[in-house]
């Protein structure tokens, strides 16, 4: 656990699921486009619960890591930080973030990209992130921008969202400076 204020990086535990869902649900809208997989699994309670436990297997193996955003006054999810697409050989991740509309503006998504992106180099071991955005996603630009991360270039066709063509997408990398 990261403890910041007003805000807690964490593991997802199985009493995190309900607010998980509630934060899914009352953010489809913002989510379908992007995050439609993680969305699908979460609008339930008992679908949080198995994603959750999904999680936690794959934090363990280090195959994936996903993180919970909770803010300190509620103790509610307000936004989840992925990081995936893990190779262990290029000590390589990219990470994939989403964060409730009540919270955006707030700047609590660049920092906690900065910690989790320290986290990751110091106690993880990586040595390169990678955040994959559309351009009009201009939030999820911005935090890449804020937290260090380099434009590198447009990837042609990278991501097909549900019942779309498939868009071209901007990739930023960030690799750790000792």
């Amino acid at each position: 656990m990261i403890k910041t204020d007003p805000f807690h990086i964490i593991t997802l535990q199985p009493e995190d699921a309900k607010s998980l869902s509630e934060m899914m649900v009352l953010n489809y809208d913002n989510f379908k486009r992007y995050f439609p997989i993680t969305l699908s699994k979460n609008l339930s309670i008992n679908d949080s619960l198995k994603y959750i436990e999904e999680k936690i297997k794959e934090n363990e193996s280090k195959s994936e890591f996903t993180f919970g955003i909770k803010d300190v006054s509620n103790g509610n999810i307000v936004g989840l930080i992925i990081i995936k697409e893990i190779n262990w050989e290029t000590k390589q991740g990219e990470y994939a973030y989403c964060t409730s509309s009540k919270y955006e503006n707030k700047g609590w998504m660049s920092k906690a990209i900065a910690l989790t992106t320290k986290y990751g180099f110091e106690t993880l071991g990586f040595e390169k992130f990678q955040i994959i955005a559309h351009k009009t996603n201009v939030g999820s630009c911005k935090v890449a921008e804020k937290c260090g991360f380099e434009w590198k270039k447009t990837l042609l066709n990278e991501y097909t969202p549900p019942n779309e063509a498939p868009l071209n997408m901007e990739l930023y990398e960030l690799e750790y400076e000792r």
